[in-house]
């Protein structure tokens, strides 16, 4: 198996819906299925750093970075960003196409002189690859009730640098996130 990781091409319908069809079956929700093309049609999402997982010409991961706000004590707002969604076929899971996406992804943010990257997951996946409590490093995420402190999570990168505050989605990506919290379809 030979996996290309590319930049994403929001311009073909086809790869668009492909997007699509990952992510909703990675998270077995129709709603996360939306999630990317919501992303993508804010002002915050930085599409250098959207990339897909192909085996051949099929889509079997995809993993997108946007912008969150860090608002500091001292009421600064810096950008910085925020990894979200990861999604893999579930039947490729497992198989390193999640670590190469966020590793392809981090290496995009790294390059362009961040700091680091936050996201909201799961601390025993992410941990294996790289990403720490946020909370370590001064920082808080906003987290869904059932999620533990842990999920909010920050990968320090080269240039990294304690920059303590608090996480705040743009409006726009906010509504995307929280229309993945309303309930299942019956």
């Amino acid at each position: 198996m030979t996996i290309t990781i590319r930049t994403e091409n929001p311009t073909d319908p086809g790869e668009v819906a492909a997007i699509a069809a990952v992510n909703a079956a990675a998270f077995d929700r129709r709603e996360h299925g939306a999630l990317p093309a919501a992303l993508r049609a804010t002002a915050h999402h930085r599409p250098a750093w959207c990339l897909v997982a192909l085996d051949g010409a099929t889509i079997v991961g995809h993993v997108m970075v946007g912008t969150a706000f860090l608002e500091q004590a001292d009421g600064s707002v810096l950008e910085v960003p925020n990894l979200s969604p990861l999604a893999v076929a579930p039947a490729r899971q497992r198989g390193g196409i999640g670590r190469a996406l966020v590793e392809a992804a981090l290496a995009a943010a790294d390059s362009d002189g961040e700091p680091f990257v936050v996201l909201e997951g799961s601390p025993a996946y992410y941990g294996r690859l790289g990403f720490e409590d946020a909370r370590e490093h001064g920082v808080t995420l906003p987290l869904p009730d059932w999620a533990p402190p842990t999920a909010g999570q920050l990968h320090p990168l080269s240039r990294y640098r304690r920059l303590p505050g608090t996480i705040a989605y743009p409006p726009a990506v906010q509504a995307a996130f929280d229309a993945l919290e309303q309930p299942r379809d019956a």
